[in-house]
């Protein structure tokens, strides 16, 4: 397992210094020659002729104690785990006592060799010795949790069926780190060739993912290297980490790209105080695109590489926070994973109890704002290797990841599973529109917003695409949203998602045609809302009608008629003038927002005007509303 900086040089101090031991469990003068060439030829890295003569020093010897522990240490270092098992075993059974930090290395070797029960026996025989060091006993209670961890978490498996992406993705060179788009419709990972790493992207066509094409000149660079790489949900913008580039502040920076049209703009560093110049890397940016996680060894952190958070304010990213206790560890944290529900966090850690070295977790964010203490994802998702690099689907579903133990295409490819339901994030859906001028239906550049009604708070803010006039963004369930699309010159488009007490099992696709600012045009207002057989404007209308206010400010020179329809159900007479006072009473709200009342009407027309069969329940819903219709200009 890769421990923190200081423990790893401590752990391997002792190899270091063999060649200076003079008194040796051996008196054979050629035993003792060839373990000095050895110790020679670790000074200079030189693992393989290290070992050829430990060899001959045990060919020599075979009872050597310390040529069977170095090479055993040596082992370690190559993490051949099986073959420096059996020489440490061999040194303790010449001599239990020889070494006492070697009962340590011995434990963690053998939880690399996923033999958890052993591991755990050597681990407590270590923590029995006198003398221990703090931190070494502080790192054997560690690898001692996680033998327990392991050994119940074997006992109760988790379904876990990966499946590999397939030859249009995956090639005999390395595929990882792989993110999607909302829609499922573009997945972009990295691909590494001759240690050179750059993006790629795949597209889904009829549910089958396509032959993989590289992502863009303008992101990608042959000399450096670009990944570890966050998509923003509808595809528009890509965080990624970029490494000694000449425009970075560090070692690896986080840059941003916005797409333009079929190809990527030029990425810039985000600076300070994302940046610095330590490490950052490993974005991932939250659904409404003013979160962003990133991991990074800066000061102030709990040790090693830790997970933080940055907020979009007006000024730009403000200052970054640590995620606290319940997420960093005195270990390693990384590759985070903000799901679209913005609640729901998935990282890689070899701090928290799991099966050996880096294992993935969940940890979901409380009712009190604060992250809650991770969940192993459990056997065999996690194993005695390192897991890394967890995406999901947005809703939730599918998880991807990449491996290099489950006999793909060579080294590391990009899987698929379904994720156990217990494990899942909240239910998210999305919304995918278009929206094109209603006269000559081409694409248009509109802003698009969609808004927490209970909160009054945007969820998400961006443009349609400027050549295709396409957007997507995230919902989560539980919630009743408002979107509104506007455009100098055109009215705006109102709509309303509700996804209280139910499940958004589709997601919404719409075709919005946006329509000139003309005398008779008319906007149906989906977010006013009135209790039933009431007049009185509810909380959740408030956003709607700041719009409507901004609608009749930007353009001083409009007129409009407020109408107020019913559905059939009921006396006439109590529709018509429940339908006169709705609109009585958003044209009051309008007044009192300080819209001169000259330039605006009020009618009610109860039932006379339908836009649905009165016959149904979703017909009815339609038929109550509110409307403004332009009357001059």
């Amino acid at each position: 397992m890769k421990l923190p900086a200081l423990l790893f040089l401590l752990f391997l101090l002792p190899v270091l210094v063999f060649g200076q031991e003079r008194r040796y469990s051996t008196t054979n003068k050629e035993a003792i020659k060839y373990f000095a060439f050895a110790n020679q030829s670790l000074d200079e890295h030189m693992y393989d002729d290290a070992i050829v003569q430990l060899q001959k020093a045990l060919d020599e010897d075979a009872k050597f104690v310390e040529a069977h522990a170095l090479l055993a240490d040596v082992y370690r270092l190559m993490h051949q785990h099986k073959l420096s098992i059996e020489q440490y075993l061999k040194a303790f059974e010449l001599n239990p006592d020889f070494s006492k930090i070697a009962w340590l290395k011995l434990g963690d070797e053998e939880i690399d060799d996923a033999q958890y029960g052993s591991a755990q026996r050597h681990l407590e025989k270590f923590l029995t010795l006198p003398n221990a060091d703090g931190k070494d006993t502080f790192l054997a209670q560690k690898l001692i949790a996680d033998c327990k961890f392991s050994i119940q978490a074997i006992q109760h498996p988790v379904k876990f069926t990966p499946i590999n992406l397939g030859p249009e993705v995956n090639t005999a060179d390395d595929e990882y780190l792989p993110v999607t788009t909302a829609d499922e419709g573009t997945l972009i990972f990295t691909r590494k060739i001759s240690n050179n790493e750059d993006f790629y992207k795949s597209v889904k066509v009829d549910g089958a993912w396509q032959t993989a094409t590289y992502l863009s000149d303008q992101i990608n660079t042959a000399e450096f290297n670009e990944g570890a790489q966050s998509i923003s949900q509808d595809g528009k913008y890509l965080f990624f980490t970029g490494c000694n580039r000449p425009d970075g502040l560090g070692r690896c920076d986080i840059y941003i790209a916005k797409k333009n049209g079929d190809d990527w703009g030029k990425p810039f560093d985000l600076a300070p105080p994302i940046n610095t110049p330590g490490w950052e890397s490993q974005p991932s940016i939250s659904a409404d695109g003013r979160t962003l996680y990133f991991v990074s060894n800066r000061k102030g952190g709990y040790g090693g590489y830790d997970i933080w958070k940055s907020h979009l304010t007006d000024k730009g990213w403000g200052d970054p926070e640590n995620l606290g206790p319940n997420i960093n560890t005195s270990f390693d944290e990384q590759s985070p994973f903000i799901h679209p529900d913005d609640s729901t966090l998935y990282f890689a850690s070899n701090g928290w109890p799991g099966l050996g070295g880096k294992d993935l977790f969940v940890s979901r964010l409380g009712k009190d704002g604060k992250w809650q203490k991770p969940e192993n994802l459990g056997y065999p998702i996690n194993s005695n290797g390192d897991e890394n690099g967890l995406s999901l689907t947005a809703n939730g579903s599918y998880a991807f990841f990449s491996s290099n133990n489950l006999n793909g295409f060579g080294g590391f490819d990009i899987y698929t599973f379904i994720l156990p339901p217990n494990l899942r994030p909240h239910t998210v859906t999305y919304v995918k529109g278009k929206v094109s001028d209603a006269k000559t239906l081409q694409p248009l550049e509109s802003a698009v917003e969609i808004i927490d009604l209970q909160k009054n708070e945007p969820v998400y803010q961006d443009y349609s695409d400027a050549e295709r006039g396409d957007f997507l963004a995230t919902i989560t369930t539980g919630k009743n949203y408002g979107l509104n699309i506007s455009k100098a010159g055109y009215l705006f488009y109102s709509d309303n998602f509700s996804l209280i007490g139910h499940e958004a099992r589709n997601p919404f696709n719409i075709n919005v045609l946006l329509q000139p600012i003309e005398i008779g045009n008319k906007v149906i207002l989906n977010n006013i809302f009135f209790d039933t057989n009431k007049f009185d404007i509810k909380q959740e209308s408030v956003s709607e009608l700041q719009k409507l206010v901004e609608f009749l400010t930007l353009n001083p020179t409009v007129h409009i008629e407020i109408s107020g329809h019913t559905d059939d159900v009921g006396n006439d007479q109590l529709n018509q003038t429940l339908s006169e006072n709705r609109a009585k009473a958003v044209y009051q709200s309008l007044v009192a927002s300080q819209i001169d009342a000259g330039r605006l009407v009020y009618k009610g027309y109860g039932k006379t005007q339908p836009i649905a069969p009165n016959t149904t329940d979703d017909g009815r819903r339609k038929n109550r509303r509110t409307e403004f219709k332009i009357i001059a200009k």
